[in-house]
């Protein structure tokens, strides 16, 4: 059948509050231009983020309800702790409240001044824990995926010639592991290959380094690999899955995307002596090691969430939901980052306003634009998350991309929902001439756009 119809049945429902657009100007206004600083309530299609967002199941509810409380010895953290071990493989697996809980906890063991860490694409948690060291952090994304308007089926690749060229720069002895985040959410939800990552491993291997996956989309990145790599297509998602990380050390996770839940986390790896001081901390910061900073009930809602995001049917659906608003975008002539991501669409705002200089923000001005036109609430990912100032010249530097990411919710919307958002998006497009540039009246020193207040340069 061409229509991709969704695998479940919606059983609850929470109303949408429809503002006007006299009210979206005034919202806007007191927000100062920041998606993040708008009430939910204000909000008609929600696609700030897919962490944390989703729609639960049944079977996850019911295990709620079965949680159990304990302080230690939680039966809920032993479903949980079985369910990780048999898709990860590893040895020790570690509860997190969400994934920078478990960032946190890893990098400020690992981290520290002198310190490198290499990924396909950092994601803004990610290199903020390990930056908060005093640590470095550093993007090698092959070099296809800085270009949003070519086609490739694994666009989210590290350049494994660059890594090796790192390693040999910076010194082994002062890169404590090397990180792939799959699927690649900085460099446009594309995936990472199976290739990719045992080549990866060969260098890690070469070098003596350990490879760690950021494992929140794990189940996504897999289903591209049946569907795109030759010799996967007759595997199984979780077979897929089992072999990505047989090929890493350990991995982090935030449960909040591909696990199908609202909160949790954990970290996963075989070093026992890493394990144990990660233990420690997280007893410190989190709570004891069978909960780990979550409620019983959240432990058992991770351990489904984990086997639900392996059904094929549910894959398929939601891979080809995206691709659905993607192509009905490309149709219009909308620039996105091509091909459409596994969970969120980026338009490519160099090419949607090219007329607005990276350090006047174009993403921003698009993300206004998408709210003040239909209630659509987005999230820019560009010069405003990843834009820095040289301190010596005072220059800007811009990151390689200016893009939008409009991340979708698991479960949530349906297909009429996706209508609606795509009419927004191109009513923003046919009025792009008129959008304005923003420039920033207040900043925080580390993850600046999570807070900071703007204004429109007239």
């Amino acid at each position: 059948m061409k229509t991709i119809i969704e695998p479940f049945k919606i059983k609850s429902v929470e109303p949408i509050n429809f503002t006007t657009r006299e009210e979206r100007e005034n919202i806007l206004i007191e927000a100062g231009y920041n998606p993040f600083m708008i009430k939910s309530e204000d909000i008609i299609i929600d696609l700030l983020t897919d962490s944390g967002t989703s729609a639960m199941s049944a079977k996850q509810w019911a295990g709620i309800m079965d949680g159990d409380e304990s302080y230690a010895g939680s039966k809920s953290f032993f479903r949980f702790e079985s369910k990780v071990k048999e898709i990860t493989g590893k040895k020790f697996i570690i509860p997190t409240h969400q994934g920078r809980a478990a960032e946190k906890i890893l990098f400020s063991i690992l981290g520290g001044p002198g310190k490198y860490f290499p990924n396909n694409s950092h994601f803004d948690t990610t290199r903020a824990n390990i930056e908060f060291t005093g640590a470095e952090a550093y993007d090698l994304l092959t070099e296809v995926g800085k270009h949003p308007e070519i086609r490739a089926d694994f666009k989210g690749n590290m350049d494994v010639e660059a890594l090796e060229k790192f390693i040999k720069e910076k010194g082994s002895e002062n890169i404590p592991l090397v990180m792939l985040t799959v699927t690649n959410n900085s460099g446009g939800g594309q995936p990472v290959s199976m290739q990719n990552i045992k080549e990866v491993r060969k260098v890690c291997d070469k070098y003596g380094l350990p490879l760690f996956l950021d494992a929140c989309r794990f189940a996504e990145n897999a289903y591209f690999i049946k569907l795109r790599e030759k010799g996967y297509e007759n595997k199984s998602v979780k077979e897929i899955a089992q072999e990505m990380f047989s090929y890493a050390d350990g991995a982090t996770m935030s449960a909040k995307k591909d696990a199908l839940v609202n909160i949790g986390g954990f970290l996963a790896m075989n070093d026992e002596t890493l394990a144990m001081n990660a233990r420690n901390l997280l007893i410190v910061t989190e709570g004891f090691p069978t909960y780990g900073g979550l409620a019983g009930r959240d432990l058992e809602a991770i351990a489904q969430g984990l086997e639900e995001v392996l059904q094929e049917s549910y894959l398929q659906y939601r891979i080809k939901s995206t691709e659905y608003l993607g192509n009905k975008l490309l149709d219009a002539g909308v620039p996105i980052l091509e091909p459409p991501g596994g969970h969120a669409i980026y338009l490519d705002a160099k090419r949607f306003t090219p007329d607005i200089p990276p350090h006047q923000f174009p993403g921003q001005s698009i993300v206004a634009a998408l709210y003040l036109e239909g209630g659509v609430r987005s999230v820019e990912i560009g010069s405003v998350m990843f834009g820095k100032t040289d301190k010596a010249t005072g220059e800007f530097i811009p990151p390689p991309m200016e893009l939008v990411r409009l991340a979708i919710p698991r479960r949530v919307y349906t297909q009429s929902h996706i209508d609606y958002l795509a009419e927004v998006i191109i009513e923003v497009y046919k009025k792009r001439d008129k959008l304005k540039g923003f420039e920033i009246v207040y900043e925080a020193p580390m993850l600046r756009h999570f807070t900071a207040k703007f204004k429109p340069i007239d």
